[in-house]
């Protein structure tokens, strides 16, 4: 096993050591900010409001959801983009965050462009987000006064993420006894995608103390859950998975398809930032494996041992980017370059279907590009914020 990021601070550059230049990189993360944020009505989803707030919006769906202003944030806190950051920071905290109820401390997971709550459910995968972008935003800038006082913000989430329900008060995101993060709080069973056990080992240094072995632990059970949840041939995950790993067909969620390509990134990642494993260049090669003699225009569902639906996948460049980013668990691996080149040549997606593409095609060009990177406390300016907001 080799040690990753967090102990070296250094992040590969894997489209620099498959042959592209430096210059042209970095050229191209900053035009897919640039297209992303504050392209054309045919390709941005970034938005901003009168009050001072920011949105990203699923046009898809026409609706913002906690996946993707969580998501916003962590791009810009990667990108140095304090000003949206804060802005989109803004928004959710004044419009989907909820103050009463069995929820009450959780973000409700979907709005109206208009800020009003469209359910008062939240999406675990967005509170992980929220909290270890807030992290690195204190670490990078210095927490401010509420709410960008990032770091409190940040414990506080995470205290009632693991603790609500001890007094009857709603439900937990993770489950106290498996250790295993819920599809939402109310039910028991989990969504392979949203196992982030990179996040947990940071959660585990920089949460409450008392909360900190939780996190811990959290960690190490999410590891072994993927290796239960993804196919031991195919390497593909179900989008909803009971708690031994094995699909869950409610709604019929329980084949691969558009949460489940998030699974491949997250475990390049993991292996970008703690380091390698046999099971992670393993399963990386498995899911480039599958993919590599099919043409994304006919990618589709699938279900996990691999027999395709004729339903075509809702967000090829999603799935083309991901597949590109677990290039970090296997950089040797026999479609690692392949991979990240066929993501170099696809384009941001546009039209209506673009939001979770591009998401995803972001935060693919910041691993493969060396830049998405763990921020530590004594890695950061502390500089005072002068942007509009106050």
């Amino acid at each position: 096993m080799t040690k990753g990021a967090f102990y070296t601070g250094e992040y590969r550059n894997l489209f620099k050591e498959y042959g592209y230049s430096e210059e042209e990189v970095q050229a191209r993360l900053e035009d897919t900010w640039n297209q992303i944020f504050y392209g054309d009505e045919d390709t941005k989803i970034y938005y901003e409001s009168e009050d001072g707030g920011g949105y990203l919006v699923d046009t898809g769906n026409n609706d913002v959801r906690t996946e993707g202003m969580s998501y916003g944030m962590m791009m810009a806190v990667q990108l140095d983009k304090q000003e949206e950051f804060n802005r989109i920071w803004y928004w959710a905290k004044k419009n989907m965050y909820m103050t009463e109820g069995v929820h009450a401390g959780y973000f409700a997971w979907s709005c109206g462009l208009d800020g009003k709550k469209n359910a008062y459910g939240p999406a675990p995968d967005g509170e992980e987000f929220f909290a270890l972008a807030l992290f690195f935003a204190s670490h990078r800038w210095g927490d401010r006064e509420e709410p960008f006082n990032y770091s409190v913000q940040a414990k506080e989430l995470l205290k009632d993420c693991i603790h609500k329900g001890e007094n009857n008060d709603g439900f937990p995101m993770w489950n106290p006894d498996n250790k295993l993060i819920k599809f939402i709080p109310d039910c028991e069973f989990s969504d392979p995608s949203y196992h982030l056990p990179h996040f947990y080992e940071l959660f585990a240094l920089w949460a409450y103390p008392e909360d900190r072995q939780f996190w811990k632990e959290t960690a190490t059970a999410s590891r072994e859950y993927l290796k239960l949840a993804c196919h031991p041939v195919t390497g593909l995950a179900p989008e909803y998975a009971h708690y031994d790993g094995t699909p869950n067909h409610i709604r019929g969620f329980g084949h691969f398809f558009s949460d489940s390509y998030r699974v491949a990134a997250n475990i390049g990642l993991d292996v970008e930032w703690f380091g390698s494993n046999e099971w992670a260049k393993a399963e990386a090669d498995k899911i480039q494996t599958f993919f590599a003699d099919k043409d994304p225009e006919d990618y589709r569902r699938y279900k996990v041992d691999g027999e395709p639906f004729d339903e075509k996948s809702l967000h090829p460049v999603g799935l083309i980017a991901t597949n590109a980013m677990a290039s970090l668990a296997t950089v040797d691996g026999p479609f690692a370059k392949e991979t990240v080149d066929l993501f170099w040549n696809t384009p941001v997606r546009k039209g209506v279907r673009r939001y979770y593409d591009n998401c995803l095609y972001l935060f693919s060009m910041l691993a493969l590009s060396g830049n998405y990177k763990i921020w530590k406390p004594e890695n950061g300016r502390n500089q005072t914020y002068e942007g509009s907001l106050s």
